[in-house]
C-alpha cells in the first residue's frame, strides 16, 4: 500500500471519497495475498524439497515454491500498478518507501531464481547464498510493510483495523510455527511409534559405497560389512565376529 499521509489531518476523514477507499482496500488485499499470503507459503515449499526424501515429491514441492512465487510477483506488481495509478505517491513515509524497495527487490529476486546455476557448481553457493538472503528479507520487510499498511488504512479512515491485525498476526504467528517444526518433523513422528519400529529405522543401510570382507569358515563363507570409518571403526566390525 502507498499512501500519502501529507494532507492528512484529525477529522478530514470524509475527504476520502468510496472509490478511492475501495481502490486502497484492494491495494491492500493484493499486497497482503502476495507478499502475506504466496510469498510464505513458496518459502515453506522450499523448505520441504530440500527435506523430503522422495526425489519425485521433492521435485514436486520444488515445483509448487516456483509456481507461488511467481504468482506472488504478478499480484504484487498488479497492486504497485494499482498504487502508481491511484494514489498520490509523495514518498515521504516509511510505508511508502518500503513499498518501493520491495517492487524493486522481489524482480530482483526473480531474476536471481530464474538463473540459478546447475548444482554442484562454484557459482552456486553464492547464488544460493543470495536468493537466501534477500528472500528472508523480502519476507520479513513485507509483513513489516502490512502492518504498517494497516496502519496508514486506519489513520485515513478512523475505520477499525484491530481485527486485520489480530488476523494477521495470528497467521504470522502460524506460518513461523510451521516453519520451524518442519526442521523436528522427523523426530517428532518417530516419538509415536513404538520403540521396536523406532529402532529399527536406526539399523544401517547397505549402498553400492559400503565396502564387504569375506572371511572363510570352517564350514561356511561369512560376509562382514565394514562400515564407513567415520561412523565406527571397520577393524572392530571385523573383530566383533
Amino acid at each position: 500500500m502507498l499512501l500519502s499521509h501529507k494532507n492528512f489531518r484529525p477529522g478530514n476523514y470524509h475527504k476520502l471519497n468510496p472509490k478511492l477507499e475501495s481502490d486502497i482496500v484492494i491495494h491492500g488485499l493484493l499486497l497482503w495475498a502476495s507478499m502475506g499470503f504466496l510469498m510464505p507459503m513458496g518459502i515453506l515449499a522450499a523448505k520441504m524439497s530440500g527435506r523430503e526424501e522422495n526425489r519425485l515429491r521433492g521435485r514436486g514441492l520444488f515445483y509448487v515454491h516456483v509456481i507461488l512465487q511467481v504468482v506472488a510477483v504478478l499480484v504484487a506488481t498488479a497492486g504497485a500498478i494499482l498504487s502508481i495509478k491511484t494514489f498520490e505517491n509523495s514518498f515521504n513515509n516509511y510505508h511508502q518507501r518500503i513499498g518501493l524497495a520491495l517492487y524493486v527487490a522481489i524482480w530482483i529476486q526473480a531474476i536471481i531464481g530464474l538463473s540459478r546455476p546447475h548444482r554442484g557448481t562454484k557459482k552456486r553457493t553464492t547464488w544460493y547464498f543470495a536468493h537466501w538472503i534477500l528472500g528472508t528479507t523480502i519476507s520479513l520487510l513485507g509483513i513489516i510493510n502490512i502492518y504498517s499498511g494497516i496502519m496508514a488504512y486506519h489513520d485515513k479512515t478512523s475505520k477499525r483495523t484491530w481485527l486485520w491485525t489480530v488476523l494477521f498476526t495470528a497467521q504470522v504467528v502460524l506460518i513461523a510455527f510451521l516453519y520451524l517444526i518442519i526442521d523436528k518433523w522427523d523426530y517428532l513422528w518417530k516419538q509415536g511409534r513404538p520403540r521396536s519400529n523406532r529402532s529399527s529405522d536406526q539399523l544401517p543401510v547397505i549402498s553400492a559405497s559400503d565396502q564387504a570382507l569375506i572371511v572363510p569358515g570352517e564350514n561356511q563363507k561369512q560376509l562382514m560389512l565394514l562400515e564407513p570409518c567415520g561412523k565406527r571403526n571397520a577393524l572392530k566390525n571385523l573383530f566383533d565376529s
